[in-house]
C-alpha cells in the first residue's frame, strides 16, 4: 500500500514558478508510472502530467512546455515544477500512482493509489 502527501501549494501571482512535491510512503514508488491531476470549481478533472519508471513523460497540453514532471526514487517524491503560471492553472493538483504503465498511465486511468491533494491559486 502507498500513501501520498502533496504539498508545495500557495497563492502566486501570473507568471512566477512553483513547484509541488508528493511523497510517498509504504510502497517503493519506483514500480510505479507517477501521474498529476487537477481540478478546479466548474471544470473537470484534468490529467495534465504523468511520468513512467523508465523516465519517458507525458503532458497534456495546456501544461507543455511549462510543467515538468520528475522524481526522485531514493527519496520517494514525485515532483512538479510549474513555470509561468496563469490563471487557468488555478486547482487542486493531486498526485496519483497507476495501477499499469503508460498503456493507461499516459491517458491519466487505472489509478491506483492518489494523495489529498493541495490548493494553487494564481491570481
Amino acid at each position: 500500500h502507498v500513501q501520498l502527501v502533496e504539498s508545495g501549494g500557495g497563492s502566486v501571482q501570473v507568471g512566477v514558478s512553483l513547484r509541488l512535491s508528493c511523497v510517498a510512503s509504504g510502497d517503493t514508488i519506483s514500480r510505479y508510472c507517477m501521474g498529476w491531476f487537477r481540478q478546479s470549481p466548474g471544470k473537470g478533472r484534468e490529467g495534465i502530467a504523468s511520468l513512467d519508471h523508465d523516465g519517458t513523460t507525458n503532458y497534456a497540453e495546456s501544461v507543455k512546455g511549462r510543467f515538468t514532471i520528475s522524481r526522485d526514487n531514493a527519496k520517494k517524491t514525485l515532483y512538479l515544477q510549474m513555470d509561468s503560471l496563469n490563471l487557468d492553472d488555478t486547482a487542486r493538483y493531486y498526485c496519483a500512482a497507476f495501477r499499469e504503465g503508460r498503456r493507461l498511465c499516459f491517458k491519466f486511468d487505472g489509478v491506483h493509489y492518489e494523495g489529498q491533494g493541495t490548493q494553487v491559486n494564481v491570481s
